[in-house]
């Protein structure tokens, strides 16, 4: 028999999200989906996670935006988007007719954008849960302010929750001391989920020119490099909050998928790893089922938290 892979990131809540497998995109990695659609069933995930979405449309940083570094990669992207008023007119009536629940990530500027977002959301079909994305290093206004300052990630996601029935699952940034706190805080105005982590802040050098490589400087380290720094993060967050945590950071195996579920995620989500092999969102799933089957494992969710009743 095949093992069970069905997880609920939203339990108890008025609509709850039940998805068939774990495994999801991280934002800004899988665009808007309909690129991967054209090369492999996206049915066969957990669920799908939009682009980072403001208000207006924005064009993003100047170019280059990525650099490789040792074990990942170094991103400014900017959060290059169409805008909420298109995703909801020109994404959302092709997300109502795929099979696969699709959580649209946003990004405000302010808090009240947040809300306001939220608000505009709601009730859309095709649009399943949104993730907010407090913790974006690439913005020279809020994103990364409002996600270092446990009031004010609050208050973002106080805003989001009471505006919308749609679950809230709020990504955090691991650029601060107390992630758990933020999550907490989070958790108390009423997230349905925790997403830890985004990128890591990081800088890359290009000695020939003598300056930074990104025009802007910083940018978002994310792949194997910060696997473990994800890790720690999601093993501090599962067991201190109530709702479920979702492990993104060097995800790119069905091991790596293990690991992040042992330390107490619920679910994944696989970002960097796409870029080098489109493919990597179906290895991870595959390569968890057959672990579960090689192990003697018959659901996914007896995972959760392993390594905390073994310790």
């Amino acid at each position: 028999m095949r093992p069970s892979l069905s997880v609920d990131i939203a339990p108890g809540r008025k609509n709850s999200l039940v998805l068939k497998n774990p495994v999801m995109p991280a934002s800004g990695c899988f665009s808007w989906g309909q690129e991967f659609a054209r090369h492999f069933d996206i049915s066969a995930l957990g669920a799908v996670v939009s682009k980072g979405v403001t208000m207006a449309p924005r064009q993003g940083n100047p170019q280059p935006r990525v650099a490789e570094t040792p074990a990942g990669m170094l991103n400014s992207i900017g959060l290059q988007n169409i805008g909420i008023d298109a995703c909801i007119s020109d994404m959302a009536p092709i997300w109502t007719r795929w099979d696969v629940p699709v959580i649209v990530n946003v990004a405000g500027d302010t808090v009240e954008e947040f809300g306001e977002m939220a608000r505009m959301l709601d009730g859309v079909p095709g649009i399943a849960a949104i993730e907010l994305n407090i913790s974006c290093p690439n913005v020279d206004m809020g994103g990364i302010e409002i996600g270092q300052d446990v009031g004010a990630s609050a208050r973002a996601t106080r805003a989001a929750v009471r505006n919308t029935d749609l679950p809230v699952i709020v990504k955090i940034t691991p650029n601060v001391t107390d992630p758990v706190s933020l999550a907490r805080a989070c958790e108390a105005e009423g997230a349905a989920a925790i997403c830890a982590i985004n990128t890591v802040l990081g800088l890359a050098i290009d000695v020939r020119r003598q300056r930074p490589v990104l025009p802007r400087a910083r940018g978002g380290v994310s792949g194997p490099a910060i696997k473990p720094i994800a890790l720690r993060i999601v093993y501090d967050i599962a067991r201190a909050v109530n709702v479920p945590v979702i492990g993104c950071g060097g995800v790119g195996s069905g091991q790596d998928a293990v690991e992040f579920l042992m330390a107490g995620a619920t679910a994944v989500q696989v970002g960097t790893a796409t870029f080098a092999n489109p493919r990597a969102l179906l290895d991870v799933i595959e390569g968890l089922e057959a672990w579960m089957s090689a192990n003697g494992v018959a659901d996914v969710n007896d995972l959760i938290g392993a390594s905390f009743r073994s310790a």
